[in-house]
């Protein structure tokens, strides 16, 4: 336990000197410099030691050290600062600053995986970015091979976790993103005839929520915040696609059968009252049976019934 304290890293934020002041301070340092050493080698002689040439030339040299410590920060930008090896802060603040010269900034690994951000760059991009694993075959709780794909929004929030606790922060987000999807397709079925089940074609809120927290949870120790997780892609395995097609065909039909024979019956029912109220005429029992019969035929048949007209008695 104390192993994995010591290595995790808490962001720092840095507060730097103002980086105009400090360009202006060295260009006049060696402005001065120059003029030092043109004075020494004009004005030395034989018995007087050119010690303003020599002067002049040693500021010269060290005069450019301070332009090291210049670091231009755009909005939504870090940089990370180690001295030494040793981390001392994160700069954040965007604008001209002046940071310790002999500091060095960290190039982060994620840099070749994020979308707008130069590789090799020293920068890191505090911006809100889009992650798509594309598609991939998970099989859901009732088993069947299924296609799924997601897309997760995040961003950098903190910049020593992100650095220093993993090794590629964005490309540690796409492994956890595709273990998390796994893992939560299994909890639910594609489809049900259960309106009461949740699945994952029909409960895209509960999904998303449940994917962004055990997202984040998983991403954590990297300093990495997800602001959102949804299932972009959903779909049966091709193997099996054609035979799911069919299911729902026959489930759809069978419904929809269930619906017109409850509508006939009820029709039905609603005639033989209507004809017993006004007293329109007697019908045994088997010619109830046989109108009931007829009737259904017409009402439940899928296609238009043609009826032969009895002319004389129907005795």
């Amino acid at each position: 336990m104390e192993n994995n304290v010591k290595m995790t890293y808490e962001e720092k934020e840095l507060h730097p000197a103002n980086g105009w002041a400090m360009f202006f301070l060295t260009l006049f340092i060696m402005l001065g410099s120059l003029a030092l050493m043109i004075y020494g080698a004009s004005n030395g002689n034989d018995e007087t030691p050119h010690w303003a040439f020599f002067l002049g030339l040693v500021l010269v040299f060290v005069s450019w050290i301070p332009f090291k410590g210049l670091k231009i920060i755009r909005p939504n930008e870090a940089i990370v600062l180690t001295f030494f090896g040793k981390y001392i802060g994160t700069l954040k603040k965007e604008g001209f600053w002046f940071v310790n010269p002999f500091s060095s900034a960290i190039v982060p690994s994620g840099a070749v995986f994020v979308k707008g951000t130069t590789i090799g760059s020293s920068k890191i991009s505090l911006k809100t970015m889009t992650h798509d694993n594309g598609k991939q075959k998970i099989n859901d709780l009732s088993g069947n091979p299924i296609e799924v794909g997601i897309v997760v929004t995040w961003r950098v929030v903190n910049t020593a976790k992100a650095i220093f606790n993993v090794e590629n922060y964005a490309q540690f987000l796409s492994i956890q993103a595709d273990t998390t999807l796994r893992d939560v397709a299994r909890l639910y079925p594609y489809d049900s005839t259960d309106s009461d089940e949740k699945t994952l074609r029909g409960s895209s809120v509960e999904v998303s929520e449940q994917l962004k927290d055990l997202l984040q949870k998983r991403v954590e120790g990297a300093g990495l915040e997800i602001l959102e997780a949804r299932i972009a892609h959903l779909a049966y395995a091709q193997e099996i696609a054609a035979a799911m097609l069919q299911r729902q065909q026959a489930t759809a039909i069978i419904e929809a059968r269930q619906k017109i024979v409850d509508g006939a019956v009820g029709m039905v029912e609603m005639a033989l009252n209507k004809l017993s109220e006004s007293n329109v005429c007697e019908l045994d029992e088997e010619r109830k049976a046989q109108m009931v019969s007829n009737l259904l035929v017409v009402l439940c048949g899928n296609k238009d019934a043609q009826p032969i007209v009895n002319s004389g008695s129907i005795y």
